[in-house]
């Protein structure tokens, strides 16, 4: 049977709006079932060879690995999905001059973990809060998300509450979904994955983007040097960080790093200035009220 895709043009910015006002949203149908197949069959040795992760936080039932992009290139279309890169653009673009992806990685939780810490991921930065979000979790189910298998768990509305950490379980709200769908939730939510309760392992990834200036959770440049990177499409490429983000952050000798993806880097480079429109307006009127020396 033929699933009908969601294409209406105000989707991305009903889903926005839901995302900012509640901390999460649902987003159903946004991605074929073929994909998630073929995301799962790139990805299922990887899972079996995976040992199980080693810390109370991470859970000593569930599996873990990042550098998605290299490992499965099916994953590409999850981390782009157009639908999904509008909301991620709609809340944290008016805060930075290009988003960054923050990690990607696969995540099976197996029979016998039990719920995970409640947690907000924003906190790794120890930014202020209450200023504005900074990033934005995508959870993308390869087996249907349950309550008996672990889905992850929010708290409604707990973005406008960020220095809460004590709210009532009974406030929380499981993600049931199918693949094919996506969870996505924002920074300052606080969330976990669920208690696994079922005989068989709860599969899928989990991508987050975050503000261009930040440094990202998964050392992007590491997990994919030029020699990989060189592969990606230049929208993929530019969000694992072969990107200058305005004003100069992130150059290579003073240069878009994205040069490392153009062949041979010649030893001697001149430094380009990389400044936002209003900054260089500010340059050129200091320079012309200067008086010849």
């Amino acid at each position: 049977m033929s699933v009908a895709y969601d294409l209406r043009p105000s989707l991305a910015a009903d889903k926005t709006a839901e995302l900012l006002d509640t901390g999460y949203c649902v987003i159903e149908n946004v991605i074929a079932r073929a994909k998630v197949d073929a995301l799962e069959a790139e990805l299922k040795e990887r899972f079996e060879k995976t040992p199980f992760a080693d810390g109370d936080f991470y859970g000593r039932r569930t599996k873990r690995f990042g550098g998605l992009l290299k490992r499965a290139p099916s994953s590409a279309d999850f981390v782009l999905n157009k639908t999904v890169m509008e909301v991620v653009q709609n809340v944290l673009g008016p805060n930075c001059d290009s988003l960054q992806l923050n990690i990607a990685q696969g995540l099976e939780i197996w029979p016998g973990e039990g719920e995970q810490t409640p947690h907000r991921d924003e906190d790794m930065w120890r930014c202020g809060k209450n200023r504005f979000e900074c990033l934005i979790n995508v959870m993308w189910p390869i087996s249907p998300f349950t309550k008996e298998n672990g889905t992850t768990v929010v708290w409604p509305y707990s973005n406008r509450c960020p220095e809460d950490y004590y709210l009532e379980r009974e406030q929380a709200v499981q993600m049931e979904m199918e693949p094919g769908s996506c969870l996505m939730f924002l920074g300052s939510t606080l969330h976990g994955a669920g208690a696994n309760r079922s005989a068989l392992p709860r599969t899928g990834i989990v991508v987050s983007y975050t503000l261009g200036w930040l440094k990202p959770y998964e050392n992007q440049w590491l997990v994919y040097p030029p020699d990989v990177a060189r592969n990606f499409s230049p929208e993929l490429a530019a969000l694992v960080g072969y990107q200058l983000h305005r004003p100069n952050v992130g150059n290579y000798e003073g240069q878009c790093p994205s040069i490392l993806l153009k062949g041979p880097v010649p030893d001697y480079l001149a430094a380009k200035d990389g400044l936002l429109p209003s900054q260089i307006d500010e340059v050129i009127a200091f320079k012309a009220r200067q008086k010849p020396q």
